[in-house]
């Protein structure tokens, strides 16, 4: 019965379609997330669209339409991608979905008031 119930399970994934899953995506290196981002971060009175530019050695800038500017470096510890910046630490993930790549930011403490930000790559 277990072994019917595998092979069922099995042929379910294989005929799902896998086109706009998303998927977190390993990197080996922070040169893959060298370019420009784009987004909505957290801020006090509420969001603010915000632009990125990451270096191929980590580093990036980060500021707001309003102009609030913050540096960080991103690097890999354990096999895992985090961040620190000048106002927060954390860790931060990478994802395709339908096509776009987008890179998750959370912050140790999650109520500090940047909270979570997603930035989309741009191309």
């Amino acid at each position: 019965m277990r072994w019917h119930l595998a092979l069922l399970l099995a042929a379910s994934f294989a005929a799902s379609p896998v086109d706009g899953v998303a998927g977190e995506k390993q990197i080996a290196d922070v040169k893959e997330l060298a370019g420009n981002w784009r987004g909505w971060v957290r801020v006090e009175s509420g969001q603010e669209f915000a632009t990125m530019v990451v270096e191929e050695d980590g580093f990036y800038k980060a500021s707001t339409t309003r102009g609030t500017l913050t540096q960080g470096m991103f690097y890999l510890r354990d096999g895992k991608l985090r961040y620190r910046s000048t106002r927060t630490t954390g860790t931060t993930s990478l994802s395709e979905d339908q096509g776009k790549t987008i890179l998750r930011i959370m912050p140790v403490d999650p109520t500090a008031d940047t909270g979570g930000t997603e930035y989309e790559r741009v191309k």
